[in-house]
C-alpha cells in the first residue's frame, strides 16, 4: 500500500521548479554537428550551400544543389573532462556513437526558360543540434560541506512545514511538501530527515533558523555527474535560384528535446566528534519537450569566384517539462529515509524558454574546380534569452539576472577545401566568445577540424575529425557551495558520411 499510494501522489505532484540561467544556456548553445563535409570545414558554409547541414546556417544553400541528393552521417563523440576541485585533478572520459544526420534534397530545374526562377529545391533534414552525452568526476578535500547547502536553503522556512502529518508516510510528505510549499521547503525537508540539519528550537513550529549536525574543518567529497540525451532538429526547407546570381531560402525547424542529468555526491572525513561521519545525496533530472524556429537567408553570386551570404535565425521557442527524483542518507538519517528514492518522482508544470536570435554574414571564394575558402561571422545576444511565462515572479527575477550576466556573442568559422581529382582535402577553425560577461564561468571556445572526401561520381564518402576545447566553472550545488570545480572540456568528434546523388 505504501509504494502504491506514493505512485498515485507523484502523478498529481505539481510544484514551482528551479529553472535558471543554466537551463537557458543548455538549449541556446549549439555544438558543431552535421554532415562530415560540414564538420570538416568547421561549419563555414553560410555563403557556400550545397550541403544538407548548411541549410541550418543559411536556408538559401539548398538552391545551390545541381541535382537531388541524400546524405547519411554517423558520429563517434569523445568527451574528455579534467576537473580541478580544491587543487585535486580528476579525469573522466567517455565515448558515444550516434546517427547524427539524415536528410535529402529534391531539385527541380526549370528547363523551359520562361521564368526568372531557374531552380527550386525542397529539402528535409534531421540534425542532432546538441548531443548531451557527457560525464565528469570531481573530488577534493573541501571546506564547504553538504550541510551548507541545506542550511542555505532551510534558514527562513518554518519548521512546522517540514513535519509529517499524523499517519503520513515519509515519501508522501516529501511529495506533498514539494507540491504545497515548493522546491526550497522540500529540500529543507530532506536536510532535516536526512540528518544534516536540525531546527534551533524543535518545539516551535514557527522556528526558521537551523543548525548543522556535522563538525569539520574540511571534508572529503566525491561528485560524479552524467548527462545524456539530445536536442534534435528536423528541418523543412524551400529555396530557389532567381536568375543567375541570387539564391533565396526559408526553413522551418522542429526541435525535440530529451535531457537527463544524474549526480552522485559522497561526503566523509568529518571530525571524530561529529555525529555525522558520512553523507550521500543523489539527484536525477529528466527534461522532455519540443521547440520551433525558422530561418531566412540569401546567397549572392558576385562573380564566378565570390559569393556573399546573409541569414537570420529566429529565436527557438521551447516548451519543456521536468521531473526530478532524489535520495539522501547519513548516520543521523531517519530510519525511513530509504523510501525516498528514484521511484518517487516530482512532476513540474510546463515552462517555456525563448533562446536569442542569430545573425550570420558569410563570404566564400571559389577557385573553380580546385577548391574554396569560406568564412562565417555570427552574432547572438544571449542576454535576450528568457524563461517564460515572464509574469512568474521567479522567472522575472531570473530573467533580470540573465540580462546582466550574459552578453552578446560573436563567433567565427573559417573553412577550406582543396580537390585533387576525386579526392577532397578539408580543414577549418572556429572561435566562439563566452556567453557570460564574466568569462571565467564559461570560457571562450576554440575548435579545429580536418576532413577527407572521395567522389565516386554517383556517390561520395566523407570523413571528418573535429576538436573543440572550453573551460568552465561547475557549481556542485546552487546554494552553499562557493568554490566550483574548474572543468577543462575537450570534445572530439569523428564523423563518417555517405552521400548519394539521384
Amino acid at each position: 500500500m505504501k509504494r502504491y499510494f506514493s505512485f498515485i501522489l507523484l502523478l498529481v505532484c505539481v510544484a514551482a521548479s528551479g529553472q535558471n540561467i543554466n537551463d537557458v544556456l543548455r538549449y541556446s548553445m549549439e555544438d558543431l554537428q552535421g554532415t562530415a563535409r560540414f564538420q570538416g570545414l568547421s561549419g563555414a558554409f553560410g555563403a557556400l550551400g550545397g550541403d544538407l547541414s548548411a541549410i541550418g546556417i543559411n536556408p538559401a544553400g539548398s538552391a545551390v544543389f545541381i541535382n537531388s541528393q541524400f546524405t547519411l552521417s554517423g558520429t563517434n563523440y569523445n568527451r574528455n573532462n579534467d576537473a580541478t576541485y580544491f587543487n585535486r585533478l580528476s579525469n573522466q572520459e567517455m565515448n558515444s556513437l550516434e546517427l547524427n544526420q539524415l536528410g535529402g534534397v529534391f531539385v527541380f530545374n526549370n528547363t523551359g526558360g520562361n521564368s526568372d526562377w531557374k531552380r527550386v529545391s525542397l529539402a528535409f533534414n534531421y540534425d542532432m543540434a546538441q548531443n548531451f552525452d557527457n560525464e565528469y568526476f570531481a573530488s577534493g578535500n573541501a571546506n564547504q560541506g553538504l550541510d551548507s547547502y541545506f542550511l542555505g536553503i532551510a534558514n527562513g522556512i518554518p519548521f512546522g512545514n517540514l513535519l509529517l502529518q499524523d499517519g503520513e508516510f515519509i515519501e508522501e510528505a516529501y511529495l506533498d511538501i514539494g507540491s504545497s510549499f515548493g522546491f526550497a521547503t522540500q529540500q529543507a525537508f530532506l536536510g532535516y530527515f536526512g540528518g544534516l540539519i536540525d531546527p534551533v528550537d524543535a518545539n516551535d513550529d514557527n522556528n526558521t533558523q537551523y543548525v548543522s549536525n556535522a563538525q569539520y574543518n574540511s571534508v572529503n567529497q566525491e561528485y560524479f555527474q552524467s548527462t545524456s540525451g539530445y536536442n534534435s532538429k528536423f528541418t523543412v526547407n524551400l529555396a530557389g535560384q532567381y536568375q543567375e546570381n541570387l539564391y533565396l531560402g526559408a526553413s522551418l525547424n522542429f526541435h525535440t528535446v530529451l535531457y537527463e542529468k544524474f549526480t552522485l555526491f559522497d561526503e566523509s572525513g568529518y571530525d571524530a566528534a561529529s555525529a555525522i561521519q558520512f553523507a550521500t545525496f543523489d539527484n536525477l533530472l529528466r527534461t522532455e519537450g519540443s521547440g520551433f524556429s525558422f530561418n531566412l537567408g540569401a546567397i549572392a553570386k558576385m562573380n564566378e569566384n565570390v559569393r556573399l551570404g546573409a541569414s537570420y535565425q529566429s529565436p527557438t521557442w521551447y516548451r519543456l517539462t521536468d521531473d526530478t527524483s532524489q535520495r539522501i542518507n547519513s548516520d543521523l538519517a531517519d530510519a525511513d529515509i530509504g523510501f525516498i528514492d528514484f521511484n518517487i518522482v516530482n512532476l513540474f508544470e510546463a515552462y517555456k524558454i525563448k533562446t536569442p536570435s542569430k545573425y550570420t554574414g558569410s563570404l566564400a571564394i571559389i577557385f573553380g574546380k580546385d577548391g574554396l575558402l569560406s568564412f562565417d561571422y555570427s552574432y547572438q545576444d544571449f542576454s535576450e534569452a528568457e524563461l517564460r511565462p515572464t509574469s512568474d515572479a521567479a522567472f522575472a527575477s531570473e530573467n533580470s539576472f540573465i540580462s546582466t550576466a550574459l552578453q552578446g556573442v560573436s563567433s567565427f568559422r573559417l573553412g577550406g577545401e582543396y580537390r585533387i581529382d576525386r579526392v577532397s582535402l578539408r580543414g577549418g577553425y572556429r572561435y566562439e566568445q563566452s556567453p557570460y560577461a564574466d568569462d571565467r564561468i564559461i570560457g571562450e571556445l576554440n575548435g579545429y577540424s580536418a576532413g577527407l572526401g572521395y567522389n565516386f561520381g554517383a556517390s561520395r564518402l566523407d570523413l571528418a575529425v573535429s576538436r573543440s576545447e572550453r573551460d568552465s566553472q561547475e557549481n556542485l550545488f546552487e546554494v552553499g557551495f562557493n568554490t566550483p570545480a574548474n572543468v577543462n572540456a575537450v570534445n572530439t568528434n569523428v564523423t563518417l558520411g555517405y552521400t548519394l546523388n539521384f
